[in-house]
């Protein structure tokens, strides 16, 4: 319920390089234009997309659909469908998974980024069965999250997969990859300190 953000925002902005999208309690037109202005290239939206969805509309229109991203917090249910969730998936929203994408891309989202709750922190791979049933519904770069925890699930994924890129926390923290580099066929780019 309170974005503090703008500092931090600020200096990453002044450090980096690449895209910075910000998330976390946006809610108002008034909070992306903050974000945006403190240097952040996208803003994430979830909560208060699922409160006002035309929320995703007029932002688009004002700040540009490449500007808005819309992230989905996916629970799979008993009956094999996916619900979305707010609130790190405390929160239901009734809203079907399938259905609510499709309306995200009407809306005028320019990006969507999909997390498995129930696969993020596990280390046990995607959900290969969530992206596959929405991938090919949109037009619109879909951003995958939630169970990466070796290299082997990166190398799998993009021959599989309609997906626009990989959100990854986990292997990038607690020695994930520097206890991994002896796996055949992954070459890290970068700093792996």
């Amino acid at each position: 319920g309170r974005n503090s953000l703008k500092d931090i925002i600020s200096r990453t902005a002044k450090e980096i390089f690449i895209p910075l999208t910000v998330g976390g309690g946006i809610r108002t037109l008034d909070d992306i234009s903050n974000v945006l202005r403190a240097g952040a290239d996208k803003v994430s939206i979830n909560t208060a997309a699922h409160k006002d969805s035309e929320l995703i509309t007029k932002a688009s229109k004002i700040f540009g659909k490449s500007t808005i991203v819309v992230a989905i917090e996916a629970i799979r249910q008993s009956d094999g469908t996916y619900e979305a969730f707010t609130d790190n998936g405390r929160n239901r929203t009734g809203r079907d998974v399938v259905s609510w994408i499709i309306e995200i891309e009407k809306l005028g989202a320019g990006e969507i980024i999909l997390t498995s709750v129930d696969k993020e922190g596990t280390g046990e791979g995607l959900d290969l069965n969530l992206i596959q049933q929405v991938s090919s519904l949109i037009n619109i770069p879909l951003v995958v999250h939630g169970g990466i925890g070796k290299s082997e699930h990166l190398l799998d994924i993009n021959k599989k997969l309609n997906i626009s890129g990989v959100a990854i926390a986990s292997l990038f923290h607690y020695e994930y990859i520097k206890k991994n580099r002896e796996i055949k066929g992954f070459e890290s780019e970068g700093n792996i300190e």
